[in-house]
């Protein structure tokens, strides 16, 4: 399966970008990389990363998660994951990635959610 990356900008300030397919070690696990640090040196200050369609990720997926994550952190901004399931769900239960980036059951929670966490945060 083709890894694949949409971006959609949501009214007033959320960005939310879908990723389908697997995030392992790769080239297409830079590319991606690569794009939501670019989101995030644009201006981005809230990111979904919506992925519901991710059937697999291995260490290089989370830790890139986790990257995006402190680049995020460092620009002042937030970012929720959302829609893990299956082995994806599992994996992040097991090295406790809850613990570190907040997660949501979708991406219209995790959007509504990080309205919220501006929101406190000011």
């Amino acid at each position: 399966m083709i890894t694949e990356t949409k971006i959609r900008k949501l009214e007033p300030d959320i960005t939310v970008a879908e990723i389908c397919g697997r995030l392992n070690l790769g080239n297409s696990l830079v590319s991606i990389e690569g794009s939501l640090k670019r989101l995030i040196e644009q201006g981005a200050r809230k990111l979904v990363v919506d992925l519901a369609a991710v059937n697999y990720i291995d260490s290089s997926g989370i830790g890139m998660l986790v990257s995006c994550y402190g680049a995020m952190d460092q620009a002042g901004g937030r970012i929720r994951i959302a829609g893990t399931q299956g082995s994806v769900a599992k994996a992040f239960r097991l090295v406790h990635l809850d613990r570190i980036i907040p997660f949501d059951a979708d991406a219209e929670t995790a959007c509504r959610n990080i309205g919220t966490d501006a929101a406190a945060a000011s």
